[in-house]
C-alpha cells in the first residue's frame, strides 16, 4: 500500500509540475525570449518605417516609400471628391459634371461608349443593342424622361457601380472616361430631343 501511495504521490507531483510549467505562468512578463518549437514565420526580415534601409533597391536609402504614382489612398480627399464619386459631400448625386465638357471629351466618350455601352444600349442609346437579339429585353433607353432628368452624377455612379442587371464598369473605365461617357450620353439625348432654337446661330446655318 505504501509503495502504491508513493507512486501516486510521485505521479501527482510530476503532474503538478508539468501543469504549472506549461500553463501556470501564462500572462507573466519576462525579458527572456520564449521557447518556440514552431515559429510560424513570426521572425522575418523587415523594414521599420522612417528608418534607414540598407537595401540596394532604394536609391535614397530610406525604408518609407512615397506612394506609387497614380494610386489613391483610402479616405483621401480625392477619393471622396465629386470627380471620383459623382456625389456631393452630403451623399447626393451631383447635377452637372465636375469636368469641362469639350469636343475632345465627347469624342473620348463616344469611343468608350462604342466599346462598353453600345452592345446593350445601342449606338443611338435607344436600347436596341445587339444583346437584345439574344433575349436581353430590360435595357435602359437614354431618351426616356427618367434618364433625361437624372443628374450627371447618378449616371456616373451607374457606370462605375452598375445597377440591376448592368454590371459595374469601374474596373474598366477610370473616372475621366466615365465622365466622358456621361458627356456622350447627353450628346445622344440632345441629338434626338434637342430643339433647333438651342443650336447656336453659327452652327444652325450649316445644318440641312
Amino acid at each position: 500500500m505504501r509503495k502504491f501511495l508513493a507512486y501516486f504521490l510521485t505521479f501527482w507531483a510530476l503532474a503538478v509540475v508539468a501543469v504549472v510549467g506549461v500553463a501556470g505562468l501564462r500572462g507573466s512578463t519576462s525579458r527572456k525570449p520564449p521557447l518556440e518549437f514552431f515559429s510560424d514565420m513570426d521572425h522575418q526580415p523587415k523594414l521599420r518605417p522612417q528608418t534607414t534601409a540598407k537595401f540596394a533597391g532604394f536609391a535614397d536609402g530610406m525604408s518609407s516609400r512615397l506612394p506609387v504614382p497614380g494610386t489613391v489612398a483610402r479616405g483621401s480627399a480625392f477619393e471622396a471628391s465629386e470627380f471620383n464619386t459623382g456625389k456631393k459631400a452630403d451623399g447626393s448625386f451631383v447635377d452637372a459634371m465636375p469636368v469641362p465638357v469639350n469636343a475632345a471629351l465627347v469624342a473620348r466618350g463616344r469611343e468608350r461608349f462604342a466599346i462598353y455601352c453600345a452592345p446593350c444600349h445601342g449606338a443611338a442609346g435607344d436600347g436596341n443593342g445587339v444583346t437584345t437579339k439574344f433575349g436581353m429585353a430590360a435595357v435602359a433607353k437614354f431618351h426616356d424622361e427618367r434618364i433625361i432628368k437624372m443628374g450627371d452624377g447618378e449616371i456616373y455612379n451607374t457606370i462605375a457601380n452598375g445597377k440591376n442587371l448592368m454590371l459595374p464598369y469601374g474596373d474598366k473605365l477610370d473616372p475621366q472616361d466615365r465622365w466622358a461617357v456621361v458627356a456622350y450620353v447627353r450628346a445622344l439625348q440632345l441629338s434626338r430631343l434637342g430643339k433647333k432654337e438651342e443650336i447656336p446661330d453659327a452652327v444652325r446655318a450649316t445644318l440641312k
